[in-house]
């Protein structure tokens, strides 16, 4: 669509190509890594920006994932926390995360998205390093309220999401990204039953009768630790992954990108 001025001058072309939207408003043109065509669909709708956005997410879902099941196992049979105990741990995470999803969504609206999302992305690489030198109650109670910090910034990366996506399909593109996430991070879980412990491989060559000489080598690497520390290594990736590639449009970019959709 092309909009001309009284005298002459072209003031609002905008025209799309493949992940991008252009406009053009007195006599300078602008370009965002926003809008896929119309008759794009599934893999095509995630656009470089937000595919950088995807990977260090799936990074920090490992990190998340790997010791998620064993958490409970770490704290009550490794350090002898009560199951009571436990339970105050889990109702301080949650109170934590309750109490700034508000002000920081509240913030983020005000600000750039990436600040809060890399913040959040190191509250998730910190957890299983902490929770691994927290041999005490209240060393843990340090640790869950570091797990609930790791919602600070869940909103506004959602947020993110749909700012990256294209105009017209939005939601089509939250759904395969958590598609393409959630089946990649399906993995985590898996593996981190390889690393705490050689019961899992000891049951797959149970199962299929072969790899025997493998047992030794499990038996010697598999802890606690291993888990933990992998779990870590996946966080700092991802967090140093989306310091670098991640991108946020700012809020008045999205502003003016939207208004402009709206107009044509």
């Amino acid at each position: 669509m092309i909009r001309v001025d009284k005298k002459g001058k072209v003031n609002g072309v905008v025209w799309r190509s493949p992940y991008r939207l252009r406009f053009c408003r007195g006599g300078r043109t602008r370009t965002a890594d926003l809008c896929v065509p119309n008759a794009a669909n599934g893999f095509s709708l995630i656009s470089k920006t937000l595919r950088n956005l995807l990977i260090s997410d799936i990074l920090i879902r490992f990190c998340e994932q790997i010791p998620y099941a064993f958490v409970v196992i770490w704290c009550i049979s490794n350090n002898k926390i009560t199951p009571l105990q436990f339970g105050l741990l889990t109702t301080i995470e949650m109170v934590t995360a309750m109490l700034v999803y508000i002000p920081v969504a509240y913030l983020a609206d005000k600000s750039t998205k990436k600040p809060f999302v890399v913040t959040t992305f190191i509250f998730f690489t910190m957890f299983p390093l902490v929770l691994l030198f927290a041999k005490s109650f209240w060393m843990m109670v340090i640790a869950f309220i570091i797990r609930g910090l790791k919602e600070f910034g869940e909103p506004t990366r959602k947020a993110l999401i749909m700012d990256l996506a294209p105009e017209d399909r939005k939601a089509a593109t939250f759904g395969i990204y958590y598609l393409i996430r959630d089946t990649v991070v399906s993995i985590a879980a898996f593996g981190g039953a390889l690393l705490w412990d050689s019961s899992t491989v000891q049951l797959i060559v149970d199962t299929i009768g072969r790899g025997q000489s493998l047992l030794p080598i499990f038996d010697a690497i598999t802890s606690p630790t291993l888990n933990f520390i992998t779990a870590f290594g996946f966080g700092l990736a991802g967090t140093l992954y989306f310091i670098l590639f991640g991108k946020d449009l700012g809020r008045s970019k999205v502003i003016s990108i939207q208004s402009q959709v709206k107009k044509e």
